[in-house]
Formats: C-alpha cells, structure tokens, sequence
C-alpha cells in the first residue's frame, strides 16, 4: 500500500491500489447512501451534513461515495469546495431506470451534467451505473456503455463502473455476468460476514482481472441491532442455511466479542470485510462524526484472529439469501 499525494492525510490511514484503475484510495471510503445519508435523514442542512464530509477528510478519507438517489452529491460537493480535487476520488451513481422504463445514452449523458454541477466538479472519478437488474444487463451494455466511453473520451468520467440492487439480488446475478466482461473498471459489491456468497461468484473473477471492487452492506441493520440479527438468524436456520445448534440463538455471534476478537460487531464487520482477498475499499455511511471516528479505527486494526474468521466463513458458507438490511 502506498500514500497519496497530498499531505493532509494522516499517516495512520492505510490506503489500497484500486484495481487497474491505479487510484490510491483509503480502505475506507466514505458512504453518502444508507440510513443516514450524512446526516440528510435525520434532518440536518447541507453545511452539518458537509462537515461530515470536511472530517473524513482530515481523518485520511479520500475516496467519497453518493449517488444520484441519495440526495447527497451537493452535500459532497459543499464538504469539498475547499479541497483541491486532484486529492479526492468521487464514485457517484445514477439508475438506468426512469419511472417504468430504463434510460437512453442521452439522458444518461445528460444526467452526469447535472451530477456535475451538484458535485461542484468538472469530473468525477467513477461513473456508475447504479443498482442494475440482472434483466436490465443487456441493455445497460448494447445502450449505456458506449454513451460511458464517451464520456470518459471527453474527460467527464475516469472510470466506468456498475452496482448490484443488493437487497433484492443476495446472489450476485447480475455481477456475476457483469464482471465477465471488460468494460468495467469498478464493480460495487454486497458482501458482509452473514452473506459471503461473493467471495466465489464475483470475487475471484475480480482478482483475476483486476478489477477494483467497492464493498457496501459490511454493517447494515443485522450487525449493528442484536434483536435484527437474532431475528435473521432465526430465518436461516429455518431455512437450512445455518445447521441447528451451531450458534446461541440467542446471542448467535457472540463468541466473536467474548472472545476478545473485537470490541463490537460492528468493528467486526469492517476489519472481516476489509481483510477479503480482492476487496479494495470498504464503505461506510454515517451521518455522525463520532461514528465515523469509530469506524475509522475499527478498519485500521489488525484482521480478525483466524480462528473467529474461520469459524464466521464456515458458519455462513451457504447463505446467499440475505443482505444483513
């Protein structure tokens, strides 16, 4: 791993070559979806929810994550209008579907404008297209694709990248086909200690061609909530997912925190995600400074001790129905 430029970074941030893209990102980026959205849920203004941005920053943060639909690239671009871009990676997403039906390269084109001017920015780092459906595939590749190149060509995008609808494809149906191919230079993949089903089906063919990969879900409801968790876990054990027995129903992993492996679940979670084989950067979302702190040092401590992550691999080997939302 090796620095990036700039040096307002801290030196105890870790950072990670992103594939053949060649980008220098922190392990861990930061997320402007999920629950929270930098705060923009739970009703804070654009300049609270900036600072939050303005803090990952200073914190050795320098890949940032939003999206069209989540509302927070003008966030993004408020916390980074201070910022000399060249520092910053920003990943954002827009959806091939508008109402009933899927977008035209020119709506495509157009909507990166607009992503722009929110963003504040003459470009963005990665341009994705935004939780494709496996039925949508085809033509996201004949009709989307080469309007990306385009883009990229006129100095709009650096990377083209694609996002699974994780909460409604737990099996990778659509990236398993997508990283087959090689227009993309970025994939974004569910993966977490209760769903691992990636590590097969779309992991090995990213390590093989060198594909930068973004994790999301590493934490979501059912490993930040004990009553969610014990709740999925019930589920997969009526399904037959997770043999009877093998866990606490009660507390079904609480082996990992009394054994002294980590402090918290959550933490847990991050440093199990970010020690996958082939995972890059790691996101998280949070709407609050102290969180983000926390996740900040849970992703800089050392991997899981083998035992614990052996034990949390062969617990969950044949679950692939959940996301952990």
């Amino acid at each position: 791993m090796s620095a990036p430029p700039q040096s307002y970074i801290p030196s105890n941030m870790e950072y990670i070559t992103l594939g053949r893209t060649g980008v220098q990102a922190s392990v861990l980026g930061l997320g402007g979806g999920g629950h929270s959205r930098l705060g923009k849920s739970g009703g804070a203004s654009v300049e609270e929810s900036a600072r939050i941005v303005r803090r990952a920053l200073e914190l050795g943060i320098n890949f940032i994550d939003t999206a069209e639909g989540y509302g927070t690239e003008e966030i993004v671009g408020r916390g980074l209008r201070d910022e000399q871009r060249d520092s910053v990676y920003i990943s954002t997403k827009k959806s091939p579907r508008l109402n009933d039906r899927l977008l035209t390269g020119d709506e495509l084109a157009r909507g990166l404008e607009e992503i722009l001017t929110r963003l504040q920015t003459e470009y963005v780092d990665v341009y994705h297209l935004h939780g494709v459906r496996a039925d949508q595939y085809d033509y996201a590749v004949s009709e989307l694709v080469p309007t990306l190149m385009k883009l990229r060509d006129q100095g709009k995008l650096r990377f083209l990248g694609i996002t699974e609808w994780f909460a409604a494809d737990t099996g990778h149906e659509m990236l398993t086909r997508a990283v087959q191919d090689e227009w993309w230079d970025v994939v974004m993949v569910g993966f977490n200690i209760l769903n691992q089903s990636a590590r097969d089906r779309v992991l090995a063919e990213t390590a093989r061609r060198n594909t930068g990969v973004l994790c999301m879900f590493a934490v979501r409801d059912a490993l930040s909530r004990p009553e969610k968790l014990r709740q999925t876990v019930a589920e997969l054990i009526e399904q037959g997912a997770i043999p009877r027995g093998a866990v606490d129903a009660d507390d079904p992993l609480g082996f990992v925190t009394d054994s002294g492996a980590a402090q918290t679940l959550p933490e847990a979670a991050y440093r199990f995600c970010r020690a996958e084989p082939g995972m890059h950067v790691v996101l998280s979302g949070t709407g609050n400074p102290d969180h983000l702190e926390e996740n900040v040092a849970a992703i800089l401590k050392p991997p899981l001790p083998l035992d614990v992550r052996e034990r949390l691999v062969e617990l969950f080997a044949g679950v692939d129905s959940v996301s952990g939302q």
